[in-house]
């Protein structure tokens, strides 16, 4: 017994007890994979992520200025002020631990990102 499937433009034949089989019908396919696999083995060196790339070193340095400075002691006494009011308003701590959590991250989420772009093995 065979049911057929339409799956946004794939044909799936399906037989009770057997597996799916799906054709898509693209011929271009393999030689778009072609393509890109000439590309990545032609263009190493645009390939080589995380080396240089000091342009943004002014905008990372204000960013993190901004949260950790008094703007974002601000923002998250603020962010707690309005978890407390809502947790008033609604009568729950979620609205509340919600602010604090948001300060939290607001304060400390640079320091992650620093080091999660950092974070590297020895070269030995």
């Amino acid at each position: 017994m065979k049911t057929k499937f339409l799956l946004s433009k794939a044909r799936c034949a399906f037989d009770v007890g057997a597996v799916a089989v799906i054709s898509s019908g693209r011929q271009w396919a393999p030689a778009a994979a072609l393509v890109v696999a000439m590309a990545l083995v032609l263009a190493p060196d645009a390939l080589v992520a995380g080396t240089g790339g000091t342009e943004f070193d002014n905008v990372w340095t204000w960013l993190v200025d901004v949260t950790q400075g008094t703007l974002g002691r601000i923002l998250a006494g603020s962010m707690v002020l309005v978890g407390v009011v809502g947790g008033i308003a609604r009568q729950s701590l979620m609205a509340f631990a919600t602010g604090i959590g948001g300060a939290l991250g607001l304060n400390y989420a640079p320091d992650i990102i620093d080091a999660v772009m950092v974070a590297h093995l020895p070269v030995y």
